[in-house]
């Protein structure tokens, strides 16, 4: 499927002579009731009221992978939470002066670089007070709990020299599928932070090439809310959108508060400017094979999308995350010696395969806007193998959450610092 868009299906027609070769083809009623049940909310409404905290619950397993934190909850099976942080705290301070040859990294390999020190034991002791995990005698802490002390120790760490914060879209600003709606939480938060002299940005994986007026819609009660409040160019100034990972940016212009886009010129590094157009075309066109003889293999029906510089595909009826994991990952596999550089994630409902990727556009973002890597901080909810949030790791701080409350539990935090360190009020 060549050209600026297309799209395609794979129907249950296309399925069939696959599925009839293989036992268990069947396909009863009960199993798709079954896929399409929600699954139960882990908090009742005692729960939730009881606390802000009552927001950080856990993902699924698959949405749980690090090895980092897998290294950290295995430490708990000889120390306590309070030793683990002591000697993971003292441990990242000698990775920061070597990284090469830091015990850390010989204990996990794969470690990055950390651009602001970590005060692991505070943070701990912090979340502690309220969770009492030290009390706790039986049932160490959970992948979710370890993330939460490593989020706070970071809030605290990039408050002071904070610049540039990013956000994913769905799942961190706004569930997924959803706009930002007027009634969205974030405005406010966003609206401080731009008030408080740092940028903000958003790094979505949409992308509609010339079509700003299809970005505006996904944060549309943000828009209405700078112009509603008369802010001020300066403050607008530091808001932009990285759309299609990293193909396409845009910032505020006009009284209106709308958004238009920055000539690539004034803001891609040399070598995005360099990918050829038969190259991105070429690359998408070998995705595309890939995601559908993947989707014959797993017998799921999906329907393709293709964009001028993104292919994906959505199942037509309800499927389960390891399915879609399955198709990222493959394509990652298969597509590894493509000439252009790529991203294959796993969308929660569909699988994307992208031109570039996050880590490219913040840096181009970092270099337009003049900051290093200590003054930046990417939010994001997909860190795994399979996520479009990991490359970020590469040139900044993060924050791993799992879900919009987590995003407006951790900016109120990172705020209150902010109005601490620099006596400023919050702006209600």
């Amino acid at each position: 499927m060549q050209g600026t868009s297309s799209e395609g299906t794979l129907s249950q027609e296309d399925l069939g002579a696959a599925a009839a070769q293989q036992p268990g083809a069947a396909n009863p009623e009960y199993w798709q009731e079954l896929l399409s049940s929600p699954e139960p909310d882990a908090f009742g409404a005692r729960a939730r009221s009881a606390s802000d905290a009552a927001v950080l619950r856990r993902k699924g397993h698959l949405k749980e992978q690090d090895k980092m934190i897998e290294f950290l909850l295995r430490m708990h099976e000889t120390h306590t939470s309070a030793e683990v942080m002591q000697k993971m705290e003292r441990w990242i301070v000698e990775h920061r002066q070597d990284p090469r040859q830091s015990r850390l990294r010989r204990m996990v390999p794969t470690v990055g670089s950390f651009y602001t020190p970590l005060r692991l034991v505070d943070a701990f002791r912090e979340y502690d007070e309220f969770f009492a995990l030290s009390r706790r005698k039986y049932v160490p802490p959970n992948f979710a709990e370890i993330r939460h002390v490593l989020n706070i120790a970071q809030v605290h760490s990039s408050a002071e020299g904070l610049k540039l914060i990013t956000f994913d879209a769905d799942g961190t600003l706004y569930a997924d599928g959803a706009h930002m709606e007027h009634d969205n939480e974030m405005i406010r938060h966003i609206i401080n932070l731009l008030r408080s002299n740092v940028h903000v940005a958003i790094l979505t994986a949409a992308g509609y090439p010339g079509e700003a007026e299809r970005f505006e819609q996904r944060v549309e009660g943000l828009l209405a809310a700078f112009e509603r409040l008369r802010l001020s160019k300066e403050i607008t100034d530091r808001f932009h959108i990285m759309g299609g990972e990293c193909n396409y940016l845009l910032r505020v212009s006009g009284p209106n508060k709308r958004l238009q886009f920055v000539p690539d010129g004034e803001w891609k590094s040399g070598c995005m400017m360099s990918w050829g157009e038969a190259d991105i075309q070429a690359v998408l066109s070998e995705a595309e094979a890939v995601l559908l003889e993947t989707a014959l293999r797993l017998r799921l029906p999906v329907k393709v999308l293709r964009k001028p510089r993104a292919v994906g595909v959505v199942p037509t009826q309800p499927t389960i995350y390891e399915v879609l994991e399955e198709l990222a990952i493959t394509v990652q596999n298969q597509l590894a010696g493509a000439p252009l550089p790529f991203c294959a994630f796993n969308g929660g409902n569909d699988v994307f395969v992208d031109i570039g990727n996050k880590s490219l556009g913040l840096e181009a973002l970092m270099d337009y806007l003049k900051l290093s890597p200590s003054e930046v901080l990417h939010v994001g909810d997909r860190f795994t193998a399979s996520g479009n949030d990991s490359a970020t790791r590469d040139c900044c701080s993060i924050l791993w959450v799992a879900n919009p409350e987590e995003t407006d539990f951790f900016i109120k935090l990172l705020l209150q610092d902010i109005r601490h360190l620099k006596a400023q009020p919050y702006i209600e």
